[in-house]
């Protein structure tokens, strides 16, 4: 079932707003490359200069550590965009495996934005460093020698992510869920299933092949009844079984959006598509999210 909900951007197609919720992290080095080709679930050798993808660093044991979008400036630099929500303990996963390599990693202070405005970024030409998102936003998140105005708070850009499937991982859930758990392989160049070894990729490629997971994330929706806070994130909903109420799934983010409520969960992936959910007094319903969580 598709909630009629409005998506936030329909009340304003400009959107612009900081993001001040994420960091920017320049990874260089002559070994750049090589060691994050090594390291991430996505094939960065196919990224070319200018091209970006959403991507993962997981453990030995598949679980995400970090969740980022990656940017290729040139042969050997890169930029990450992480929630800063993830930092120090992404970076310190990043760089234990980085002594033998000719690559740093630097914090910038450098402001982020994001907007849903294609004008705005056609008109800042070559000033700034722009991420172009082609899913149903069509948004950009991007960085320069500029200042726009926003007309926003930060957390209208997650409730688009949340609205358009784009995981949201935070240090709650560090090392606790698969890539796939997270819907990660539907969206870009996420992960590569051909590229060979890289950390966490055999129980990834487990996952994928021999039906290992049996999770996936679900967005859910509903109007708020009565005065709720935000529900903590690795806490759960409760889901409507007959005449009760039990509690299941991971929640990774959630957003208040005037009188709706979004939650962004991980479930078991066969739920049926009509189950009713709550959190306190706000009864929820499954959001259909813009791809197909089908198997592969």
């Amino acid at each position: 079932m598709r909630c009629e909900c409005q998506l936030v951007t329909h009340k304003n197609p400009d959107l612009c707003v900081a993001l001040t919720q994420y960091r920017l992290i320049e990874v260089a080095g002559v070994d750049a490359e090589k060691f994050l080709q090594g390291q991430l679930t996505c094939d960065v050798t196919k990224l070319a200069e200018g091209e970006h993808t959403l991507t993962s660093h997981c453990d030995p044991k598949g679980k995400m550590s970090a969740l980022f979008r990656l940017y290729r400036q040139s042969a050997d630099q890169f930029f990450m965009i992480i929630l800063q929500d993830l930092l120090p303990e992404a970076l310190a996963q990043l760089k234990k495996y980085a002594v033998f390599s000719k690559v740093t990693f630097t914090e910038l202070d450098t402001p982020l934005y994001g907007t849903t405005s294609g004008e705005m970024i056609a008109n800042f030409s070559n000033k700034v460093t722009a991420c172009i998102i082609l899913d149903e936003q069509k948004r950009a998140i991007f960085w320069g020698d500029v200042s726009p105005e926003t007309n926003g708070e930060a957390t209208r850009w997650d409730l688009i992510d949340i609205q358009q499937g784009v995981p949201l991982l935070y240090k709650a859930n560090q090392f606790e869920l698969l890539p796939q758990a997270a819907n990660v392989q539907y969206l870009e160049q996420s992960i590569s299933f051909t590229k060979g070894c890289y950390i966490g990729q055999e129980t990834i490629a487990r996952a994928k092949y021999r039906g290992a997971n049996k999770r996936a994330m679900f967005t859910l929706v509903g109007k708020i009844e009565s005065e709720i806070a935000l529900p903590e994130v690795a806490s759960s909903v409760e889901m409507r079984l007959g005449e009760n109420w039990k509690s299941t799934g991971t929640i990774l983010a959630s957003v208040k959006d005037e009188t709706t409520l979004w939650v962004q969960v991980v479930l078991n992936r066969d739920i049926e598509p009509d189950s009713l959910f709550r959190i306190g007094d706000t009864k929820l319903s499954i959001y259909s999210l813009p791809y197909a969580l089908d198997e592969n």
